[in-house]
């Protein structure tokens, strides 16, 4: 029993005497009132929107969004973590950096808050070359069609007409981006069986919709 207490011991993190003093400002800071909070709270403000930054521009990429109100999203990110971490604070255990601590409460209301983006946003625009892709990775050969133009065009009005702004989102991320099932469940905050049944929806539509236009055999729906 002592030698498990023991190696217990063992594993916890025991931090640098400059960052244990950081770690103790802050929290002396942050849990005072007055100017002493609110410089505090302004000092931490700026190194959470350092962090929401990151972070933002991170998962845009990954998911192809762009536009002024992503700094929005930041701000917005970067003020609601504070208001957390305020609240929070008595709780800090110091065995890390404060800030490092302070990080993962921004860098949730980020995700949080670009899952929200990203379903509003969820009429995504098709570039040429994502189109020129797209039959394949549906399992379609252009190339069996002497107008593969007219399908590839039958496929765009499919996906715009056929389905819904999430199933669509999804289908981006999934046939035309490549982005793992895994990894995109986590950015939308969804489950992996949502995202199975967008995609299968997704993908038995745009089939149906190409048979009905006479570019599919009636058995290649299944």
């Amino acid at each position: 029993m002592k030698r498990e207490s023991s190696e217990s011991l063992t594993q916890v993190r025991v931090v640098s005497p400059e960052v244990a003093g950081e770690n103790q400002v802050w929290v002396r800071d942050l849990s005072g009132c007055g100017d002493q909070r609110e410089v505090a709270s302004r000092r931490l403000y700026e190194v959470l929107l350092r962090a929401a930054r990151s972070e933002v521009a991170r998962r845009a990429a990954r998911l192809r969004l762009a536009g002024p109100e992503l700094d929005d999203i930041a701000h917005q990110a970067a003020a609601d973590a504070l208001l957390t971490i305020c609240g929070k604070v008595g709780t800090f255990r110091g065995d890390c950096k404060f800030t490092t601590w302070a990080y993962k409460f921004v860098i949730f209301d980020v995700a949080a808050k670009i899952n929200r983006h990203f379903w509003q946003r969820a009429g995504v625009a098709f570039d040429d070359e994502d189109w020129e892709r797209l039959p394949a990775r549906l399992g379609i050969e252009p190339e069996s069609h002497a107008e593969s133009r007219d399908l590839m065009n039958a496929v765009h009005r499919a996906v715009d007409e056929k389905l819904t702004a999430k199933q669509r989102v999804v289908f981006v991320a999934l046939v035309l981006n490549g982005m793992p099932t895994d990894v995109l469940a986590d950015q939308l905050g969804a489950t992996h069986n949502a995202i199975y049944k967008m995609m299968f929806d997704a993908r038995r539509k745009l089939r149906t919709a190409l048979v009905e236009a006479g570019y599919l055999a009636e058995q290649q729906i299944a």
